[in-house]
């Protein structure tokens, strides 16, 4: 076989369904090979659109996501996307091609150092320079993108390899000497673990997107009801516990909700699962939990004490480590009093937002709630329409928030909704986007209609770089740098490119609006006039402890 031949059966055995990408010059003999295969090629309108499709398959089905870019250029393009799946322990494999392995270091035309530039952003990257590697190449790259802490990996192919004629060879299993997860617990840190549950009064389950990953959150739920702890999530944790539990906080960190805050620096232990104490959850480091002991539960030993230091390390996966502990804990905590506390906080600290005749960005969220049941997947783009949609939609299940935490990527919110919508295409997908951010990559708009991918979009259209501006009224003093934007007409844009524009300017037609949109077949893009200086609260100012927060309205 060819080197292309080898890639698309090595692809096939791994169960690829479906690709995202754009061709060129450096992968045509991949692309004349995926001209006879039977896996779905989707042509994004841009490499950074391939890979958030490629990232939001990923999130929506937990498969790994795959993407395809040309050299130079092309791959460089992706490099944002494998950044943001790196960032947030999404398994993605992105194939690029590269020029001829003889021309490498020469400046060659549509040339580019791909794997010294992507080198800190993918969990590992290849440069492919022997077609009889390949097949053992894409079937590592496959393992350890989807095994231990999930992640992408990248594997370059010069072009003369893509046309080298070798043997095939499929390796059954894989075997890497320098890398082996552990994905059980230490029996005497479980042990360990169950003495400091069993001793809290004050206990808090703080879990994060390894719940997502492991397949945690139905023993995730079932550990919570047993010790009778409040649980609060990440963003990349949504749906692990349901937001409707009665022991749930929802989430905590900047834009958290108050009580989750004041509940993480009030317990006396802290069981974190599959989450990291990244700085938009810890707020000020040394006044973070200051009476709590902590349990460590994840499947990275380099993300344990790496922030947060803590008391009871346990390196495995969330979900067979929960369920060991659930095995050892043999006497419960008494929490009715810490539990009634939380009760209180919850009624003192509710969320809310000024509810008058005009148009807000929660109002639209809310009424999407109601109308869907919260039987949906939720992408968001990145900015206030994130933490609106994260506040006000309640999510039960894990895979129905999708959403760039660590990265923080404009522009994410709609290609990963047109990769969640071909990997779910029984679900509802709507992405919540803000005018800003939608714009980073609208022309998707195109790859929807061309291959009848029916996602839809909520515009939370304030005129503004939401978030930014927020900040600049904050603590710039209203200086607004460069953060008016002014938009298309959404409406024209949806009819230029076959697909459903409405747009929406008063209160009382955002049902309808809503309803009408969800009921067309087609791609649609719903704008919403909304008040151009509504706030995200609460929040916590950069450099502040949790609970020392921002609360008001508008």
């Amino acid at each position: 076989m060819t080197g292309a031949q080898i890639l698309i059966e090595s692809l096939k055995r791994e169960g690829v369904e479906v690709i995202f990408g754009y061709p060129g010059g450096q992968v045509l003999p991949i692309f004349d090979k995926l001209y006879d295969s039977d896996i779905r090629f989707i042509l994004t309108r841009h490499e950074q659109g391939a890979a958030h499709a490629a990232d939001g398959y990923a999130r929506a089905t937990g498969k790994p996501g795959v993407c395809l870019a040309t050299s130079g250029p092309g791959a460089t393009n992706l490099t944002t996307g494998i950044a943001n799946a790196y960032m947030d322990s999404i398994p993605m494999v992105a194939i690029t091609g590269q020029v001829k392995s003889f021309l490498i270091g020469n400046d060659a035309f549509q040339e580019a150092d791909v794997t010294g530039i992507t080198r800190p952003i993918p969990k590992h990257n290849y440069l492919v320079t022997d077609a009889s590697d390949l097949s053992r190449i894409v079937r590592e790259a496959f393992y350890i993108a989807s095994s231990g802490r999930p992640g992408p990996v990248l594997i370059d192919i010069p072009s003369d390899i893509q046309l080298q004629d070798v043997e095939f060879s499929w390796p059954e299993k894989v075997e890497m000497r320098s890398y082996k997860p552990t994905y059980f617990g230490h029996p005497g840190q479980i042990k360990k673990a169950s003495q400091l549950i069993a001793n809290s009064k004050k206990p808090v389950v703080y879990a994060g997107g390894g719940v997502i990953s492991s397949g945690a959150s139905g023993v995730l739920r079932e550990f919570a009801e047993k010790i009778q702890a409040p649980v609060t999530t990440t963003l990349m944790g949504m749906g692990g516990f349901p937001d409707t539990h009665k022991l749930s906080l929802q989430r905590l960190g900047m834009h958290g909700t108050a009580y989750a805050n004041h509940a993480i620096m009030g317990a006396d232990l802290i069981i974190s699962v599959g989450a990291r104490f990244d700085d938009r959850v810890t707020g000020r480091l040394d006044a973070f939990a200051p009476g709590a002991k902590i349990i460590h539960i994840d499947i990275d030993p380099s993300s344990i004490s790496k922030n947060v230091k803590v008391n009871v390390p346990i390196v495995g996966d969330a979900k067979n480590i929960l369920g060991e502990l659930l095995e050892q804990i043999k006497k419960v905590p008494d929490t009715s009093e810490w539990l009634a506390t939380v009760e209180g906080w919850k009624k003192k600290y509710p969320m809310r937002y000024k509810d008058d005749e005009r148009l807000r960005p929660q109002y639209v969220i809310e009424q999407l709630y109601e109308i869907t049941k919260g039987d949906a997947v939720i992408t968001t783009e990145v900015g206030q329409n994130q933490m609106w949609a994260a506040q006000w939609f309640k999510y039960t299940q894990p895979r129905t928030f999708i959403s760039s935490g660590g990265l923080g990527t404009m522009g994410f919110g709609f290609p990963a909704a047109m990769g969640a919508k071909i990997g779910r295409p029984d679900k509802l997908v709507i992405d919540i986007a803000g005018d800003g951010s939608i714009q980073m990559n609208i022309q998707e708009l195109a790859t929807c209609v061309c291959n009848k991918i029916n996602v839809k979009v909520l515009i939370l259209n304030n005129g503004y770089l939401g978030m930014v501006r927020q900040w600049q009224e904050l603590f710039y003093k209203k200086r607004y740098s460069h953060v008016c934007i002014s938009g298309p007409d959404f409406v024209k844009l949806c009819d230029s490119y076959g697909a459903v524009g409405i747009q929406v300017r008063n209160k009382q037609d955002v049902r309808g609006a809503i309803e009408k949109a969800l009921s067309i077949d087609n791609t649609v893009f719903v704008d919403f006039i909304v008040e151009p200086e509504e706030n995200v609260f609460p929040m916590v100012p950069a450099g502040e402890a949790i609970n020392r927060m921002i609360e008001g309205l508008a």
